[in-house]
């Protein structure tokens, strides 16, 4: 017959891990920095249609089409910088007949930019000038790129007659919206990847904490373990990076961004959470102090996040491909590899605290 007293016991023990971690849980609430670090994720998520208008432009400025910007152009090739604005909408060249008067010009603001075009040795040399750094030196140079760009290809064609070889066909031009681009590699890794950080932060400050305040011998006195003390925190502190990721993407589907793969998306999510705070609970443990293992805790993490780019996807191509339905054999790979690794992790963190000497603390 089974031990009644043991199976109470473990009944026992399996409550404390969840009140420890509801304990855990229900104290983010006064912790203001986690609070609007949510809140922040929140509101990113739940208007995410109308800020990835705004925030292309500082990811690609060329999506802001200004209208109007004048430059001044001075210089013998004149002609073929017409030529080449011609075809740029939003740009409106003045000619020049000296550089002095152009550069008076752009001083006095009467036109946002200068093109001076001189033809050198049958080459066409062009030096541009642009306001200093703001956003305004952004777009006129975004729209002198353009520009520039139609100037070198008219060039090649128009010389192309001349060369010995026939010149490399370039390839078709494809058209592709940068919001798509943006939102699949940017927003949506951002959102998913964001929660597991912060919750291997709390993690750390939740076994520092404990140990500082002298609380930690109290949780022991409950009964409970070492061992079943650090799996409530980190049951509490795991879970909450797949919940957030499950309301994110609610939110980016109500704003009309489809996320496809969502399973596997989550699973990802979860094997980063218990990886991440697995990390943060055992530098918490070896440290004992808060700032250091904070400092210690953000530095490594974020060199270990900069490192995955040795893989061969990086966890935000993968979480981007996922999202988009593009996955590939390396995608899926990658997040079982990472699901294995967070068992294997958590299972090794578990037999590191029971040969610890509760005492310690």
């Amino acid at each position: 017959m089974p031990d009644r007293d043991a199976e109470s016991t473990g009944s026992l023990l399996g409550d404390s891990r969840l009140t420890i971690a509801r304990r855990d849980v229900a104290s983010l609430s006064r912790e203001k920095t986690i609070v609007l670090a949510l809140l922040i994720q929140l509101f990113i998520a739940a208007f995410s249609s109308f800020l990835v208008v705004g925030l292309t432009s500082l990811y690609d400025p060329g999506t802001v089409q200004a209208s109007g910007i004048d430059i001044g152009v001075s210089g013998d090739a004149t002609a073929e910088l017409e030529e080449a604005a011609a075809a740029v909408d939003g740009v409106e060249l003045t000619p020049y007949a000296e550089r002095a008067q152009a550069m008076d010009g752009f001083q006095s603001r009467a036109v946002r930019g200068l093109l001076h075009a001189e033809t050198v040795g049958g080459e066409i040399r062009v030096t541009a000038t642009v306001p200093e750094g703001s956003i305004e030196s952004t777009l006129v140079v975004v729209q002198l790129r353009s520009v520039l760009e139609e100037l070198e290809r008219t060039e090649r064609i128009d010389r192309s007659e001349f060369l010995d070889e026939p010149p490399v066909s370039l390839p078709e031009e494809t058209t592709s919206s940068p919001y798509f681009g943006f939102t699949y590699t940017v927003l949506v890794p951002l959102l998913l990847f964001l929660p597991p950080f912060i919750s291997g932060s709390i993690a750390v400050d939740a076994i520092t904490e404990e140990i500082e305040r002298g609380t930690l011998e109290l949780l022991r006195v409950a009964p409970v373990s070492l061992v079943d003390i650090i799996d409530g925190k980190a049951l509490g502190m795991a879970i909450l990076a797949p919940l957030q990721a499950i309301l994110w993407i609610v939110l980016l589907g109500a704003n009309g961004i489809a996320i496809r793969n969502v399973p596997a998306l989550v699973l990802l999510v979860a094997a980063t959470s218990v990886l991440v705070v697995v990390f943060g609970i055992v530098l918490g443990l070896l440290t004992g102090k808060r700032q250091q293992a904070q400092l210690l805790y953000s530095v490594l993490v974020i060199g270990a996040f900069g490192a995955l780019a040795l893989l061969p996807e990086h966890l935000a191509t993968v979480a981007a491909k996922l999202a988009v339905g593009s996955a590939t054999t390396v995608t899926t790979a990658t997040v079982a590899g990472m699901a294995v690794s967070a068992v294997a992790v958590y299972v090794a963190m578990r037999r590191y605290v029971t040969r610890i000497d509760p005492e310690r603390y």
